[in-house]
């Protein structure tokens, strides 16, 4: 009998190694929407790969459609673990900032742009309202365009049931986060506009730039200086901004990077990732800022 972590028996372990390897990008991509942590993620798809080669290979027909419903069945499960211990977390909580680079084997401007919506910050916060379930049906659905009976299958759910999880969790993303039709253009010359305003200290270019409505979400998980509340209104938003300017390390670097299927700034501070700052556009205006300060969430983008 095999054990975890050798391959079963009567198989080649390069074949099993390499059909894992081919689907890892989807597991992978399922997991960060179902979790919004890098290392919860990879925890997921490591135990996906370890059930994966444990496993009776005569038994399973389609390897993709397997380890899908391994991955989202394991994904739940922590899902639920975890969401305790968001609970408990210091001031807001965002996703862990990803960088997205879809590669070659994505290369229709239209598919890019349903991954890269499905990955945003903005959707992923929204997403984080939905039962585990509800989660999982809009993330194989929406995202990655699964078929409503494979769904079923992978849930183990009537195929009405999904529909209804479905149509349910559609709703209220549409709800929570209003799609805005924005050139990726347009987005990061605003995003180069507002990093030059607010390291500046520039009140009125901040005021120009940002809706009177907006809102500013940051996540320090207690561990960096960060407003523990969602701060609103242009003019309240400004003046911190400004406040922060006036007191800004000397070693501090700024650059830019896409995460999350958008532009956003990284300062890097002696070297290191000190934050991610990324923004939401609506009618020529800044809509949404969302800072990530946790430097547990931003050890992924050291140079």
């Amino acid at each position: 009998m095999a054990t975890d972590t050798e391959p079963a028996a009567g198989t080649d372990a390069a074949d099993v190694t390499g059909v894992f390897e081919e689907h890892r990008p989807v597991l992978t991509g399922v997991a960060y929407r179902m979790l919004g942590r890098v290392a919860d993620a990879e925890d997921v798809v490591q135990e996906a790969w370890l059930r994966w080669s444990a496993a009776e290979r005569a038994d399973i027909r389609e390897p993709r459609a397997y380890l899908v419903r391994v991955t989202t069945r394991l994904a739940i499960d922590r899902l639920r673990q975890v969401q305790a211990r968001r609970e408990a977390y210091v001031g807001p909580w965002l996703p862990e900032p990803v960088v997205t680079d879809f590669g070659p084997t994505v290369p229709d401007t239209a598919e890019r742009a349903v991954l890269a919506d499905s990955v945003s910050l903005a959707v992923l916060v929204v997403l984080e309202s939905l039962s585990p379930l509800e989660r999982a049906v809009f993330v194989l659905r929406e995202a990655f365009g699964f078929p409503y009976a494979e769904i079923a299958a992978t849930l183990d759910r009537s195929e009405a049931a999904v529909r209804q999880l479905s149509g349910r969790a559609r709703r209220h993303v549409d709800e929570g986060r209003p799609r805005y039709d924005v050139d990726p253009a347009e987005r990061r010359e605003l995003t180069e506009r507002f990093m030059a305003a607010a390291a500046g200290g520039d009140l009125e270019g901040l005021l120009a730039l940002l809706a009177p409505d907006a809102r500013l979400i940051g996540d320090s998980g207690g561990k960096a200086k960060a407003p523990l509340r969602v701060m609103e209104t242009a003019d309240k938003i400004g003046r911190f901004l400004c406040a922060v300017a006036q007191d800004p390390a000397a070693s501090a670097e700024f650059g830019t990077v896409e995460v999350n299927g958008g532009p956003a700034l990284l300062v890097l501070v002696d070297g290191k990732p000190d934050s991610v700052i990324q923004v939401d556009v609506r009618e020529g205006r800044i809509q949404s800022i969302y800072i990530v300060r946790n430097p547990d969430k931003l050890t992924a983008l050291a140079p």
